[in-house]
């Protein structure tokens, strides 16, 4: 593959800035209160969203493979990191912190950019492995967020109440039993991506604008960076390498495991820390400078990768 040109992924990247900067106006400017909001995405737009997308991208046993390993990565990561952050974190950061250590921002901001480096096959490979995270979010993840707060009980209850793993069975039960969705529905869901993108980066905005400099943390923000853009570019290569010295494997699949490696801290953060009530606003600071660092890091992190892994 050749070297990643950075101005081919200025476009999309600025654009999700925008939309954090739309919320931020939205909050300081009309006084919208994003806890709804928070809500919306995580009982409607995301289960919809990964439904449709699971739907149309055809699960098999090798795809839903991919689904689980990174299921089960962004799991490791999160326990390994919540056993080490309850010793030097109070508890509702710690929790914060294990959630967002699984996770990274492959859906919101992803997404936008596979569809720019991928090809069709290649972001239907992008979109199994964004599900295996983002089935960690709403299981694994949501439970170590809770428990913050919340006692063994209350959390496993808030988990059940959670639409997306529903979602995710519904369309796997659907593919198996070869239904055929109706077009109609189809074409009406085809709204959901987009907005999932749209609500998800102004929610950032949105609690941003409600955060006063008081709620800076920078013992809380230096883990989360170290986190997303030490850690994980680096499992992010070890699982390109470790793959390629078992059998020849897809560039688009190599490009699609890096590039999850490389997105900043997920929205997701501010989400389910605004539906759970456990330090929103240290999240959203924290996804915000992620989120700012990603324009330069991407590109450098992306060609610095397929130059180790032997992608070009």
């Amino acid at each position: 593959m050749t070297m990643i040109d950075p101005s081919t992924l200025m476009g999309p990247l600025w654009t999700l800035l925008a939309f954090v900067g739309l919320g931020w106006l939205a909050a300081r400017r009309l006084a919208i209160d994003p806890r709804p909001i928070a809500t919306l995405l995580v009982y409607l737009i995301a289960p919809l969203t990964f439904f449709r997308a699971l739907v149309l991208g055809g699960p098999t046993p090798a795809y839903l493979l991919l689904t689980a390993a990174l299921f089960l990565l962004s799991s490791l990561v999160a326990l390994i990191v919540q056993c080490l952050a309850r010793r030097r974190f109070a508890s509702e950061e710690s929790a914060l912190l294990a959630f967002s250590s699984g996770t990274g921002n492959t859906g919101y901001f992803g997404l936008p950019v596979a569809l720019v480096l991928l090809p069709p096959q290649g972001v239907t490979l992008y979109l199994f492995c964004v599900l295996g995270v983002t089935l960690y979010e709403f299981t694994v993840g949501f439970y170590l967020s809770a428990r913050g707060r919340f006692s063994v009980a209350q959390s496993l209850a808030k988990i059940v109440r959670l639409p997306l793993v529903y979602a995710f069975l519904a369309a796997l039960l659907a593919s198996g039993l070869g239904l055929d969705m109706p077009d109609a529905m189809m074409e009406g869901m085809a709204v959901f991506p987009a907005t999932y993108t749209l609500l998800g980066m102004m929610i950032i905005g949105m609690t941003l604008g409600r955060v006063s400099l008081r709620a800076l943390d920078l013992r809380f923000i230096g883990a989360c960076v170290a986190i997303r853009y030490g850690l994980w570019p680096l499992l992010a290569l070890a699982a390109v390498l470790g793959l390629q010295a078992f059998f020849p494997l897809p560039p688009e699949l190599a490009l699609a495991l890096l590039l999850v490696g490389v997105v900043p801290m997920a929205a997701n953060v501010v989400v389910v820390a605004m539906e759970l009530g456990i330090a929103p606003a240290k999240g959203a600071l924290a996804v915000l400078v992620t989120t700012l660092a990603a324009p330069l890091l991407i590109p450098f992190y992306l060609n610095l990768l397929m130059a180790l892994a032997g992608m070009r």
